[in-house]
């Protein structure tokens, strides 16, 4: 049976508007269609076979995503990549994943071509122009979909590992099919539903749970280049349903033109990829009358757990597994805690990754003999069946939506000249949710400050990764085993984005 997720999408294929742009133009299912089968036959002339590498590093455009749909169609594997990566960033993936072709913005083109041997096409910002264009503009409008099976690749995305080294989860056609028509019906979209896409696509929140769950139901999206208040609050009259990240709750928030009637024809507000407070769902819900709607995923699972779309949304929770995903809380050993306990969150279900590319030992450690992945998250289940995140044992931060791992970033600081140590920790951030900070201990005579050591990682780090604060201090508190205590760093400078933000007002 060919498992293929486009052929699962485009059955039957459908005449009405699949996307709605900033324009006022609209762009129906078939054309898309179309689209993605031209972008899939040049794909095919220059070389690419199945299970072949895509790497794409371009901005939001309607484009871009028939370039993902053309690969699913070619049976390729599509390798997303934050137009934000440095070129340091950029050779080390493309060393790893060894693509067979190379998409990159115009602008780009002669900086891909120093770190990339092989073929580079060019699409334009805005999807307008480009290599990639003028070549599909020769071809026909249909193309025979490669034959797959619900375990081979459809895409690789790359999260940044504890050690400073990238990993690349492999997820499979079946992965992206099982997550996508599931919370199609746990969430009731349906054909008539309109989701306002503000999220990038380079990311599984934008790309994977929103794209692929309006695919699913046949949806129309509001698809906007980028978030912005103005252009959101504009197009929600028009829209049934919004995924985005909390941060995109609290700029709406502080604009006073949030009000129920704006929201009044939505049905659902969506928030993942970072925590929720629960004073911005309470206040989300006092100004609009909607209760957002908190899940709970990453990068290699989609997602795991969703708030009930009937029942109780409740505040700091992300709700409940998904049908067919099977959740516990373990110990270190990965025998299951008593209800209540905080402890390793564990899943296992059709959504969890086929493993990390060229890392079998990287993976084999991530999985439980009987084929829990350890998610590195805390949390809990409380007496009413709710999944409540207690923290992240792997000290990832969620920036933004967007998620950082401390080692990378103290890598790049430990390694200047004068610094003794670093520590990076998220402290709470109203925008951002957590902010990129770092502690910096001097060598002895040496004399550093923060400008300098900012202007050091600008080279070496895409902007979301970049500390919004760098602090020099004396010592680091440690334990008994000379361990740095980030928790101890968290706690006393929690307040430390909420002080700034009150001396600027």
């Amino acid at each position: 049976m060919n498992e293929n997720l486009f052929t699962r999408f485009a059955a039957p294929q459908r005449n009405k508007t699949f996307l709605k742009v900033p324009d006022g133009g609209a762009i129906s299912y078939a054309a898309s269609f179309a689209a993605a089968a031209r972008f899939a036959q040049v794909l095919a002339r220059a070389g690419v076979k199945k299970g072949d590498r895509v790497a794409v590093q371009v901005e939001k455009s309607p484009e871009a995503l028939f370039l993902y749909l053309a690969c699913l169609r070619a049976g390729a594997v599509y390798l997303p990549l934050n137009p934000a990566y440095t070129p340091a960033e950029l050779s080390y993936f493309i060393a790893d994943a060894e693509p067979a072709l190379f998409v990159a913005a115009p602008q780009n083109e002669v900086l891909i071509k120093t770190i990339f041997a092989g073929p580079v096409l060019t699409l334009a910002d805005d999807g307008s122009g480009g290599s990639l264009i003028a070549l599909a503009a020769n071809e026909a409008p249909d193309f025979e979909d490669v034959a797959v099976q619900k375990h081979d690749l459809a895409a690789i995305l790359y999260t940044s590992g504890t050690t400073g080294r990238s990993k690349g989860a492999m997820l499979s056609h079946g992965n992206l099919w099982s997550n996508a028509s599931v919370l199609k019906e746990l969430w009731r979209f349906g054909e008539n539903d309109v989701l306002l896409h503000a999220l990038p696509v380079f990311h599984i929140h934008g790309l994977f749970v929103a794209t692929n769950v309006a695919l699913a139901a046949g949806a129309a999206m509001i698809f906007l280049p980028k978030f912005d208040p103005d252009a959101v609050l504009a197009a929600m009259p028009d829209a049934t349903v919004m995924m985005g990240v909390p941060t995109y709750y609290v700029r709406l928030l502080k604009d006073a033109r949030l009000s129920r009637d704006v929201t009044a024809g939505m049905r659902l507000f969506i928030s993942g990829s970072a925590p929720l407070l629960s004073e911005t769902h309470r206040e989300w819900r006092e100004r609009t009358g909607h209760a957002i709607l908190e899940r709970y995923g990453m990068t290699e699972t989609g997602m795991n757990t969703s708030n009930p779309y009937d029942a109780e949304r409740l505040p700091g929770s992300v709700g409940f597994a998904l049908p067919g995903t099977e959740l516990r809380i373990a110990d270190e050993n990965g025998a299951p805690l008593p209800q209540g306990e905080i402890g390793m969150i564990e899943v296992r279900g059709p959504n969890v990754f086929q493993g990390y590319w060229r890392m079998p030992d990287k993976t084999r450690a991530e999985f439980r003999p009987d084929g829990f992945f350890i998610t590195g998250d805390l949390g809990l289940i409380d007496s009413n069946g709710y999944v409540h995140i207690s923290g992240r044992g792997k000290d990832l931060i969620i920036s933004g939506g967007l998620n950082v791992y401390p080692k990378e970033v103290e890598s790049l600081i430990d390694a200047m000249d004068g610094v003794a140590e670093s520590a990076v920790v998220g402290l709470p951030h109203a925008d951002f949710g957590e902010a990129v900070t770092a502690f910096v201990v001097s060598k002895d005579g040496a004399r550093l400050d923060e400008k300098q050591v900012l202007e050091k990682l600008a080279g070496h780090l895409a902007r979301f990764k970049q500390p919004k604060r760098v602090l020099l201090v004396d010592q680091f508190p440690r334990n008994s085993m000379g361990k740095v205590q980030k928790n101890l760093l968290r706690d006393r400078y929690s307040d430390l984005y909420a002080a700034a933000k009150t001396d600027a007002g």
